[in-house]
């Protein structure tokens, strides 16, 4: 089920502009130096919250380090043992570390059997609490919360939405290249709580993510005939949304989870249809005698990009979400396809394929500002974080001259083009959607 946390808020931010300034870091700009931050071993009474507050401090260390605008300092280093949220930071101890943010927490056991986890974030330089909350849950939850603190301390730092209380859906693969089996998998952004949705039996492609986090919808094949699912994760529950055959990609959601997006080929031609989920007619969008695949909306719902070889080659188009005024955006040699429009709006990433390299990349959606972030032997289906800051994609080695070789792995990268991390999955993995934040 859907982890529930209850939230109170401890303190407003009590920082003055000019503290805050300190510790600001703008990543709307190029590549970023790490900030040094301190982040302490929450406190607990008992063995159990002791355990506790070394994972919660662990998990959101390794979040904020992982995002590439956090330097975590080492424990070992601190001169000040803060054991409770009573005790005042000694900030001249932590100014000698060089850290410029301090986070400093708590757990503590309720009657009812739930723990309340709170934390505090510190402007060292400053002397000023930036943000103080605590939360309220079941022991099994405190990763949960480790992800939500990671996030508020991400907001109060950098003025955006954090991005780490999140899900990915992927698909999970094995076996050999010529019998490939594909599981549905899912697991949090770290890799952690994975597991498989479906058991391999039949063959599952492009799986996501509904705007609420709860359903995804993805494609697969039963009978050797293209079949669109609607996966409850809370429930477990799958419903068929239709049969498509020469439907090439599966569906993606309207930001108000009403309708999807989908390519579907008859007579031999692809175009673009929508669906309307509640009373499962479709309308076709393009009709157009070339090949239109790839729909993606707009944040508003207002616009569509998707790819298409009207022009002669394979180029990214924008349209109107009710078909008309169709756009070309990209210029550039090579094949385009894969368009993805970010949560933010203000970039559509893709992939590119030229001159025998495969690219990912993004672009404004005019067209302008292309830039190439990632290249590999074959890198594809970019995939935003719900802040549109962070890109997640799957790349596949190169097969050795003897067939072997050639995993396929998850990578992440931000916008710089810089700070690119493979994320762990116990089997090889491909096209990965994010989830927006866990309600």
């Amino acid at each position: 089920m859907m982890m529930r946390v209850i939230a109170t808020v401890l303190a407003m931010v009590l920082i003055a502009p000019s503290a805050f300034a300190e510790v600001k870091i703008d990543i709307t700009r190029g590549r970023v130096e790490p900030m040094p931050i301190a982040i302490t071993t929450f406190a607990g009474a008992t063995d159990q919250t002791k355990q506790i507050g070394r994972d919660v401090s662990e998990v959101i260390s390794k979040n904020l380090e992982r995002s590439g605008l956090f330097r975590p300092l080492d424990t070992k280093a601190f001169l000040q043992e803060l054991t409770s949220l009573e005790v005042q930071p000694r900030f001249p101890d932590w100014r000698t570390l060089a850290a410029q943010a301090l986070v400093q927490g708590v757990v503590e056991p309720q009657p009812s059997g739930q723990f309340r986890i709170a934390f505090r974030l510190w402007d060292v330089f400053g002397g000023q609490q930036m943000v103080g909350q605590a939360y309220v849950t079941q022991p099994e939850n405190w990763r949960r919360v480790a992800h939500i603190i990671s996030d508020a301390i991400y907001t109060a730092i950098t003025g955006e939405t954090g991005y780490f209380d999140t899900r990915i859906v992927y698909v999970a693969e094995s076996g050999p290249a010529i019998k490939r089996i594909k599981r549905l998998s899912i697991m949090d952004q770290d890799g952690a709580n994975h597991r498989y949705l479906t058991d391999g039996a039949n063959l599952v492609l492009t799986p996501r993510f509904s705007p609420t986090s709860q359903e995804i919808t993805y494609l697969s094949y039963f009978r050797n005939v293209p079949r669109v699912y609607l996966f409850n994760i809370d429930t477990g529950r799958q419903e068929v949304l239709g049969d498509f055959p020469g439907m090439t990609y599966a569906p993606r959601f309207s930001p108000d989870g009403n309708k999807v997006l989908f390519s579907m080929a008859t007579d031999g031609n692809s175009d673009i249809y929508e669906m309307d989920l509640r009373t499962r007619r479709a309308t076709r969008l393009t009709d157009h005698p070339s090949i239109d695949t790839s729909p993606s909306f707009a944040p508003k719902g207002d616009q569509v990009t998707f790819n298409s070889d009207r022009g002669g080659s394979q180029q990214l188009y924008t349209m109107n979400s009710d078909g008309t005024n169709v756009q070309r955006i990209s210029f550039g040699q090579g094949k385009y396809g894969t368009p993805v429009w970010s949560p933010r709006g203000d970039l559509i990433a893709f992939t590119r394929i030229t001159q025998g390299s495969f690219y990912v990349g993004v672009m404004k959606p005019d067209g302008s500002g292309e830039r190439l972030l990632a290249e590999g032997y074959i890198v594809e289906a970019p995939t935003w974080s719900p802040n549109g800051r962070v890109l997640m994609y799957f790349a596949q080695a190169k097969t050795a001259t003897d067939g072997s070789g050639g995993r396929v792995r998850l990578f992440s990268i931000d916008l710089t083009g810089y700070n690119q991390r493979e994320i762990l999955t116990p089997q090889d993995a491909s096209d990965p959607a994010w989830s927006p934040l866990i309600p």
